[in-house]
């Protein structure tokens, strides 16, 4: 008896199809963060459960994605790229809404709030992260598109300004973060000892999440390139 592997069909069209339904999973969990945020400001934590199990839902379901890929992906000499590239790049997205549950997971666990000192800066630096990802995805997109048209001068030419919209996200983020470590340095006798310690590791992983997107954007210029 014939089967049917849907997940399989989607490399007839294109092996990117795949790669780009993983990253539009990721991305829909990078969204999650702005509001879950939100909502531990606001000590909504009902709210923020809905919100860390949206993220939860979300990121099980790109791993799903991963799994099948790595499964289906056809041999090298049946892809318009290499093979190990497209592995690689579909753990660097993976690991976009792994960090999404990670900053989710112990805000949500020990009912973080970020201090009202430091709500704007944060809520500015979630989005520039956020954005990175979306941009990420969005490169992904066209890539898609013009490799499906066939390899050409446009193809790095579009890729290299996409990209270099991603680095200047990424760049404000780091920017950014700079700004609010200093900010909490300013408030740390005013904190608990603990409190402190956390609210860093918060930054510093929404700072991942902008570096994490602009490699997708790195591998994806690496993918042009060959």
């Amino acid at each position: 008896m014939v089967t049917s592997n849907p997940f399989s069909s989607m490399f007839g069209r294109s092996p990117f199809q795949p790669l780009l339904a993983h990253i539009v999973k990721a991305n829909e969990c990078a969204d999650q963060l702005l509001p879950f945020f939100e909502a531990t400001l606001a000590d909504d934590w009902i709210k923020a459960a809905e919100l860390r199990e949206n993220v939860t839902r979300l990121e099980h379901d790109a791993d799903t994605l991963k799994t099948e890929l790595r499964l289906n992906l056809p041999n090298t000499m049946f892809l318009p790229v290499s093979r190990s590239d497209l592995l690689d790049l579909i753990s660097v997205q993976d690991k976009i809404a792994n960090k999404v549950r990670d900053i989710t997971g112990i805000m949500m666990g020990r009912k973080m709030r970020v201090p009202d000192e430091l709500a704007e800066p944060m809520r500015d630096y979630i989005r520039t992260s956020v954005a990175c990802v979306a941009q990420a995805r969005q490169a992904l997109e066209e890539l898609k598109d013009l490799l499906e048209s066939g390899f050409g001068r446009n193809v790095a030419d579009v890729m290299h300004r996409m990209i270099r919209e991603l680095h200047i996200l990424e760049h404000q983020a780091d920017d950014q973060q700079v700004t609010i470590r200093r900010q909490l340095f300013a408030l740390e006798s005013q904190l608990p000892p603990v409190d402190v310690i956390f609210l860093y590791k918060i930054i510093e992983w929404v700072g991942e999440l902008s570096d994490r997107a602009e490699r997708v954007g790195s591998r994806l210029q690496i993918l042009t390139a060959r």
